[in-house]
């Protein structure tokens, strides 16, 4: 992807200057509009959310179509942990989480007293609850339960590579979007997204925000960033993946294949410790030979599936592939995914499968994330350049064996992506600090570098010699901690891309 790098001069000095005064500034009261939506009503939380000590919840009405911004309206589940220093608050910081379909709100209270501590009282932490989502109004399309099982949501292909199955499930999917989803359904976009939180701004009464973003999350920050850059103030993007708008979620997807041969040797050298030995989650001798004890069991299990503890639910080739996918995401998830290999091995063994593998997910869940990524951009139709796609990239990553580039439900989605995708560009103030893990199996670091190429001298970048999706405050790294912790408190950012080792 080419970038904008060296624009005229008077862009840059109209990024420095803008940065400058982002630096000096703080959030602000926005003046009063007839234009701005009201005020938030803060109160106490609803117990299910599980707040933090001193959370305050409210709700937010947007309308459903910017486009009849008098018709109908939906509601939004926002949540906010004031700063207990009055006299160091700053602004306010939105936490935007990722998915799509992650609760803002959940966020704040799994990461929201570590965030506060680190930025001891500089901000008030607001997050909300994106459309479709947790608090927010929902959407339904109605799925089969078979349909909303993570292993069939994720198109893993047949055993031979085969995906009619796949074809025939997405265009089922997509035809009960259809039928079901309605405009609560097509306004779940990014662009929304963005949308509701320029409102939000303007109910909160900041003149700028603030932001920390995690994965999906880093792009709607990036498209805020693109659409508003005079409303934002400090940006962090963490784990970022690439922005290019042709490509979009699909870019996304196919960017797992490679992320998970980037993440696998880290849990391979766990696996072959001679410390796990005595967990009796010792893989293998060798780290070398962890990779062919995996794809040797996932085929066996093709061929023969398992019965798990879950009645109904074996384990299948697909189902360990899929649990694998999830415990590259993170170093604490490598225990339980060896004791599942190891329950495979025996043969006297039962596996337990983890809860999200065992059932469905709800169809609100289900909805909003295929609604997102359908929305957002057009995706291919053709079936045989599908089958085609996949028999190359089952070839090419066997960890994943095809499904980053198999068939969704996007192909057959009725009426396309609702608007064209935005195009990140270099045009803004120089304020963006990007963080992101080497060895990510989601956002891998080479789609990182495709985000920073866009956004060129308005960004800096933290690479960090880790494994597992989300740096910040999530992987103990120190060196990163500081970067964006000293960022957000100070407004220094490296002067160049670093990396942490």
């Amino acid at each position: 992807m080419t970038t904008n790098r060296g624009r005229k001069a008077l862009m840059l000095a109209l990024s420095v200057a803008a940065v400058a005064g982002a630096a000096l500034t703080g959030g602000g009261a926005a003046p009063a509009s007839a234009a701005s939506p009201a005020g938030l009503d803060w109160g106490a939380c609803d117990p299910a959310v599980k707040p933090l000590p001193g959370q305050q919840c409210a709700t937010l009405s947007v309308p459903l179509d910017y486009a009849r911004p008098d018709g109908d309206r939906i509601r939004l589940a926002v949540a906010r942990l004031p700063s207990t220093r009055p006299g160091a608050r700053r602004g306010t910081l939105m936490v935007i989480p990722g998915g799509p379909g992650s609760s803002g709100v959940q966020r704040l209270g799994q990461k929201g007293a570590a965030l506060a501590k680190e930025t001891d009282g500089a901000y008030d932490l607001v997050a909300f609850d994106p459309r479709g989502v947790g608090g927010s109004t929902k959407a339904r399309c109605g799925f089969a339960e078979e349909d909303r099982r993570l292993v069939t949501l994720r198109s893993w292909p047949a055993a031979d590579g085969g995906t009619g199955e796949n074809a025939a499930r997405s265009r089922r999917m997509a035809e009960a979007c259809a039928r079901n989803g309605g405009a609560t359904l097509r306004g779940l976009t990014t662009a929304n997204q963005v949308r509701d939180l320029e409102q939000l701004r303007q109910a909160l009464g900041e003149r700028k925000l603030s932001a920390w973003s995690v994965s999906y999350g880093t792009y709607v920050a990036a498209v805020y960033a693109q659409k508003f850059p005079e409303r934002t103030d400090r940006w962090v993007l963490d784990s970022s993946s690439d922005p290019d708008p042709k490509r979009v979620a699909r870019g996304w997807l196919a960017g797992m294949a490679r992320g998970a041969e980037d993440r696998f040797p880290d849990f391979a050298a766990w696996a072959a410790d001679p410390d796990r030995a005595g967990e009796g989650l010792r893989l293998a001798e060798r780290p070398e030979d962890v990779r062919p004890l995996f794809l040797d069991l996932a085929a066996r299990l093709d061929r023969a599936p398992r019965a798990s503890t879950t009645p109904g639910a074996p384990l299948t080739g697909t189902v360990l592939r899929q649990a694998l996918q999830q415990a590259l995401y993170s170093d604490a998830s490598f225990p339980a995914f060896a004791r599942l290999v190891s329950q495979a091995l025996d043969p006297a063994g039962v596996p337990v499968l983890p809860p999200e593998l065992a059932g469905p997910m709800p169809d609100e869940a289900a909805t909003v994330s295929v609604g997102v990524i359908c929305n957002d951009v057009d995706w291919p139709a053709s079936v045989p350049a599908y089958e085609k796609a996949v028999a190359a990239d089952r070839e090419r990553y066997p960890l994943t064996a095809g499904m980053p580039a198999n068939i969704t439900p996007c192909a057959f989605w009725k009426g396309g992506a609702v608007e064209k995708p935005t195009r990140i560009t270099d045009r803004g103030p120089s304020n963006v600090l990007m963080i992101q893990n080497l060895r990510d199996p989601s956002t891998p670091h080479s789609m990182g570098l495709r985000m920073r190429a866009a956004f060129g001298d308005r960004a800096r970048l933290v690479s960090v010699d880790k494994g597992g999706h989300g740096v910040y405050l999530g992987n103990g790294n120190a060196c990163g901690d500081r970067a964006v912790t000293r960022f957000l408190t100070e407004g220094v950012r490296p002067a160049e891309d670093v990396l942490c080792r």
